[in-house]
């Protein structure tokens, strides 16, 4: 098969299933996941049923593949936020106040639950870890956080209790959180 070809081939079905995860998240956020089905699906991604079937076998296979692809986006943006900050410290702070809002945005929501025990989330947070470590090793050698505690058990802490944004119902409780996981893995005195 010629190299052209393949790429439209490819670039066609990037589309396809960029179309189905749209499409599905937005019934999604209509309906709740309990009202979705492949029927509805396909309609609105403007394809037919048995196209549908050809990529995904189920709604909730469906589903998944769009929450991974916003567990990536999620990824991506913590990242570029980082490179936007200063000093290990400035970066921390920017990251966890980020990742504190991508939480809070979920209040509210019945339907994430069962799609963040999704086996991507596994590794998306062996990531997380990874990458928040990495920061605080930075900021441990530069003496702006604890030299106590491994800093992938810190990145860890941090973690845990920014989870706690999802259940706040302001913009400064989100703030103040961060605020106080900051304070937990300054050096202490």
């Amino acid at each position: 098969m010629p190299k052209l070809w393949s790429e439209t081939i490819e670039t066609h079905r990037d589309a396809v299933r960029g179309a189905v995860l749209d499409a599905a998240a937005h019934l999604m956020a209509e309906q709740g996941s309990g009202g979705v089905t492949m029927s509805s699906i396909a309609q609105a991604a403007g394809i037919g049923r048995a196209t549908l079937y050809k990529y995904f076998p189920d709604v909730e296979s469906i589903l998944l593949a769009w929450h991974e692809r916003q567990v990536h986006a999620h990824l991506q943006h913590l990242s570029e936020v980082r490179q936007h900050a200063g000093a290990p410290i400035q970066q921390l702070e920017a990251v966890l106040e980020a990742y504190a809002f991508l939480s809070h945005s979920h209040h509210g929501s019945v339907d994430a639950g069962w799609l963040h025990r999704g086996a991507h989330m596994g590794g998306a947070r062996h990531h997380l870890i990874g990458f928040l470590a990495e920061i605080v090793r930075q900021g441990a050698d530069a003496g702006e956080f604890r030299q106590d505690v491994a800093p992938e058990e810190l990145a860890n802490f941090c973690l845990h209790a920014l989870e706690a944004a999802a259940d706040l119902t302001s913009r400064e409780a989100v703030l103040r959180l961060v605020g106080m996981t900051l304070a937990g893995i300054r050096p202490t005195a």
